[in-house]
Parts: C-alpha cells; structure tokens; sequence
C-alpha cells in the first residue's frame, strides 16, 4: 500500500468565444474549450488520475457539471480541493506526468508556467520538478487533429504517509 498510480484523460471541443485555459494558464487564441468549468483539460486529466490513484472516484462524482457551484470555475480550485482531499486522506503526490494532444496553437512556450501553476494548486514546490507537462500533436490525424478539440492524458504517483491500514 505505499505507492498507487492513477490515470486521467479528458478532452474538450474548441469554441468560439472561450478562454483557452491549460495548466491554469490562459493561452491567446481565436477559440477556447466549452465546458461547465473553464474546461481545462489538462487539470481535469491530472484531477482523475489523482483521485483514481487513490481510489476516490472521478472528477464528474466529485465536482459534477449539474452543481451551479462549477460554472465557469478555475479548474486549478477544484485541483487544489483534490491536492487536499488526498492530503486528509493520508496520500502525498509523487509525482505527475502528463501530455496535452493540441494540433493549435503551439504551447511549448507555456509548460513552464503550466507547471508551475498546477505544482502551486498543489502545493507542492516547483523545483522539485514532482509535475511535467508535454505537448504533442497527432499531425492532422484525429479531432484534435482536426482542430476540433484538446485532449489531455495524465499519470499520477501518489504514496501512503500514514502506518498501512490506515488509508480511507
């Protein structure tokens, strides 16, 4: 019972008259992604890996797109109650690696500050390089390449703190 891995995935459709959020970081372009919340689907991703690695369900049981409370909330809150519900819980994060699959716009530029802002809603520090971000393309083949949405995979590592048994 020491270590547990969880896996995420979400993705979400590019619309018209949207932020494009990833990593918490709002990222110029002519389309965003639709969904309850800011539709982040990078912290989505790492929010269901979190919680499958500790046995807690998914993003839809725990934060549902049918509560008002949601709507249009930053994804980085909602990771930031996972970081802590897991924390209560008896689990410190590993570590996270994730990938976004985005043939538009280019986001190389903006992993740094994606990583350091999930590592800061999850207070854990940027330097110990615990959260990786990677973008790639699936070279016109997909919806997303397409350009018709952004996908997010995601693996967490989190380990037990507490004596063994005592995990809820």
């Amino acid at each position: 019972m020491g270590f547990r891995i969880g896996n995420g995935y979400d993705a979400h459709r590019l619309a018209e008259n949207r932020a494009l959020v990833l990593g918490g970081v709002v990222i110029p372009f002519e389309k965003g992604l639709l969904g309850h919340s800011d539709a982040d689907a990078l912290v989505h991703a790492i929010i269901d890996a979190l919680l499958g690695a500790a046995h807690m369900g998914d993003i839809g049981q725990i934060f549902p797109d049918s509560d008002a409370a949601y709507l249009g909330v930053s994804s980085l809150v909602l990771l930031a109650r996972t970081g802590r519900m897991l924390a209560e819980s008896g689990w410190r994060i590993a570590n996270i690696d994730s990938i976004i699959v985005a043939e538009r716009p280019k986001l190389a530029s903006y992993v740094p500050d994606m990583e350091r802002c999930i590592s800061a809603a999850l207070g854990v520090p940027p330097e110990a390089g615990a959260v990786s971000v990677k973008a790639t393309t699936e070279e016109g083949m997909g919806f997303t390449g397409a350009g018709l949405g952004i996908a997010a995979y995601a693996c967490a590592l989190i380990e037990n703190t507490l004596s063994e048994g005592n995990i809820q």
